[in-house]
């Protein structure tokens, strides 16, 4: 049978789907690009915020069209908003036919069993499991990064969040399980590592009773065919000196941080949830740039909080033109049921969020571009993902500073064939907004032979 998969949401909820994936095709299904011509159509979905959940009920909506119009015999929904809303979807979009939970997604062969008999399904195991398969993800995203999830669920808590309620408490992949996957991807092409979690910096504390994120960085660079690996995800007040230790030794190990700070204003943080004030961040991300000069930090933000006030506003803004971040995405605050933040007054109207997103992201833009000319004349390793058109020389890349997906590229010119996959050297020549452009190092590894 012919099944179209959809993959909506984070990185981390790609991995269940390429495992889901795997399952299928080891099981003698097909998986097609046309959802016309699918018999089984699987929406992975996403409610983390209201975007993501009117995205999420949208796609099911339009995939549900194709049993009117298409060969659709089968609608599955799996994922956090069949977590989350598993009675609602089924009395409002009576189109679906089995829902799958987070923790459960090694079980869709028995929900696709349950289908062929005529039945209805719905399986949802307890959130303090990890789903375990012994069939090999399937690589969906075509490229030569892949992410690495190395834990599920959250135990911060935070005001705003969701999460632990539909993705259960924090529950670290044993090591041995994690080296075994990195090496299987490694086997595939894949040559950068991106590690994924809710949370990364707490790794192994569960299982092994202390925070095992170095060593696992450690083990991991020993994997021949990886070249570079990239944490996201890490929370502030877990980041050890350990850890920056491995970091700064590695040179496997992208000099990149991603750690989602969400406020500066200490009442904002405290109403949050979260466990640093504005002195810890400010000392973290100090230490952090002493100890690793060159190193890139990402980091995301929360505006319109309940009850934020302009003066805790410009605090933000204020703390974002001191730190002087490499990379910054902005949220607007999502107003989530059940969660403690959602009971706040007074709640800010919509229309000032999206004023003081923009106002952060306009800072943030004049403050990357200011800064962009000091790479001119510097020499970056690039990893080459691939060519523009086949008539000309320029290619796709990434440096160490780029996560794939949410930063910039490296447009590099070079008249020699490049290898996709390779990580060559580039000097930059010049920048257009957050992208860099440049040539190709003569004598460069990764450059086509022409014998």
């Amino acid at each position: 049978m012919n099944i179209f998969f959809v993959s909506l949401g984070c990185d981390k909820n790609l991995v269940d789907s390429e495992k889901m994936i795997g399952i299928l095709k080891d099981n003698g299904y097909k998986i097609i690009d046309d959802e016309q011509m699918a018999d089984i159509i699987i929406v992975n979905t996403c409610c983390f915020i209201n975007d993501a959940k009117e995205e999420s009920i949208t796609t099911i909506l339009e995939m549900a069209q194709y049993k009117k119009i298409g060969n659709l015999k089968s609608l599955i929904v799996t994922g956090c908003l069949a977590e989350r809303y598993k009675k609602e979807i089924l009395e409002e979009i009576p189109e679906v036919d089995a829902l799958l939970g987070t923790a459960s997604f090694d079980d869709i062969m028995d929900v696709m069993n349950e289908l062929n008999t005529g039945k209805k399904s719905m399986i949802f195991q307890d959130l303090d499991r990890i789903p375990k398969t012994s069939s090999r993800r399937v690589l969906t995203s075509g490229s030569y990064s892949s992410y690495l999830k190395i834990a599920e669920g959250c135990d911060k808590h935070c005001t705003y969040c969701i999460i632990p309620k539909v993705r259960g408490n924090y529950r670290s992949v044993p090591m041995e399980e994690l080296l075994e996957e990195a090496k299987y991807l490694a086997e595939q092409g894949v040559r950068e590592l991106i590690l994924v979690a809710q949370e990364t910096t707490l790794y192994g504390q569960d299982l092994y009773g202390e925070k095992t994120l170095p060593k696992l960085l450690t083990n991991l660079c020993k994997i021949e065919g990886i070249e570079w690996i990239r944490i996201l995800y890490c929370y502030p007040e877990e980041i050890t000196d350990e850890l920056i230790g491995v970091i700064k030794s590695q040179p496997k190990i992208c000099k990149y941080l991603d750690i989602p700070i969400q406020h500066a204003s200490d009442r904002i943080l405290k109403l949050m949830g979260r466990r640093t004030d504005k002195a810890d961040l400010t000392k973290i991300i100090k230490k952090l740039r002493k100890e690793i000069p060159d190193i890139i930090l990402r980091t995301t933000l929360i505006t319109g909080f309940p009850t934020e006030t302009e003066e805790e506003h410009n605090e933000l803004k204020e703390f974002v033109e001191d730190m002087k971040f490499d990379r910054l995405g902005v949220f607007t605050y999502s107003k989530e049921d059940n969660t403690p933040a959602a009971l706040l007054k007074p709640q800010i109207s919509e229309k000032i969020k999206k004023n003081r997103q923009n106002e952060l992201m306009e800072l943030q833009q004049s403050l990357v571009f200011s800064q962009v000319n000091k790479y001119e004349g510097k020499v970056f390793d690039l990893l080459v993902e691939g060519r523009i058109t086949e008539e000309d020389g320029v290619y796709i890349c990434r440096t160490y500073m780029d996560a794939p997906q949410v930063d910039g590229f490296f447009f590099l010119h070079s008249e020699e064939e490049l290898i996709s996959g390779s990580i060559v050297k580039a000097i930059v020549t010049g920048a257009k907004d957050y992208d860099l452009v440049g040539e190709i190092v003569k004598g460069s590894d990764g450059v086509e032979s022409t014998q």
